[in-house]
């Protein structure tokens, strides 16, 4: 951390609230943390105020409780993913074989490993090499293996049909709605992990028409969705073979949606 006069953080945080930042106190006072001389506070600030994401320029996300590391071009975990954690653990027992599919920078998995009662197996799955690169550094004190791949195809084929918790924050954001997403989010995340398709479910779906296979008798599917997607998705789970549920936090403007394998 390194020393800022009181005049230059104040000057500091006229500049990140004037550039939209809605807690360019909390987030000066972070930027601060993170700089080493008043150089690297200014080259921060100044990326900051341009549109780069605070967690990249912090090199980690609060998420759960924890600090996540997030490499630059990686999905940055968002506040309201905890309830997919809190579905996913209200739906798994203990000794469960958990995976997380489209994992990011693992941070779900790592919530998971904290809150869930002796898994017997934990495994994460990312096709961006960037993001693989990323969850493997989060990951790595807890012996969890991440692999390079596009969701189950990049599972050992053992593990079919064994599965009892299948995790995923997929992208679901419309093609036509990336538009309307904060610029630091189109510009400095990766398309892959924003784009859902025409509908947001492309994705999703390919999810829902394969969890069956892989899942045991008994398993769940947890994804999040957009709330204007729960009827839609409901049927594709349905179709699938699946029993859905959906589970709504109004506090963290998330949904969930869970499928029991019968």
């Amino acid at each position: 951390m390194t020393a800022v006069s009181p005049a230059l953080r104040a000057a500091t945080v006229d500049r990140l609230r004037r550039a939209g930042c809605v807690w360019a106190e909390e987030e000066a006072g972070l930027l601060v943390e993170a700089a080493d001389s008043p150089q690297t506070f200014t080259v921060l600030v100044d990326r900051r105020v341009a549109g780069e994401p605070l967690e990249h320029l912090l090199g980690w996300a609060e998420f759960c409780g924890e600090r996540i590391t997030v490499l630059p071009g990686v999905f940055v975990p968002r506040t309201r993913t905890a309830l997919l954690v809190a579905a996913a653990v209200a739906v798994t027992g203990p000794a469960a074989r958990v995976v997380e599919l489209c994992c990011g920078s693992g941070a779900i998995t790592r919530s998971l490993a904290r809150r869930l009662r002796d898994p017997r197996l934990l495994a994460a799955v990312d096709l961006d090499p960037t993001a693989v690169a990323c969850a493997r550094h989060n990951l790595a004190e807890l012996s969890v293996p991440v692999f390079a791949g596009d969701l189950f195809g990049a599972l050992p084929t053992a593990w079919c049909g064994g599965l009892d918790l299948v995790v995923a924050n997929a992208p679901y954001v419309p093609t036509a709605a990336l538009d309307l997403l904060p610029a630091e989010s189109r510009r400095y995340e990766a398309p892959v992990a924003l784009d859902g398709g025409p509908d947001g479910l492309a994705v999703l779906r390919r999810l829902a028409g394969d969890a069956t296979r892989w899942l045991a008798p008994g398993g769940h599917l947890v994804v999040e969705v957009g709330e204007t997607q729960v009827d839609l998705f409901a049927a594709v789970l349905t179709a699938a073979g699946l029993v859905p549920a959906t589970v709504r936090d109004e506090s963290l403007a998330a949904t969930a949606m869970t499928a029991r394998r019968p």
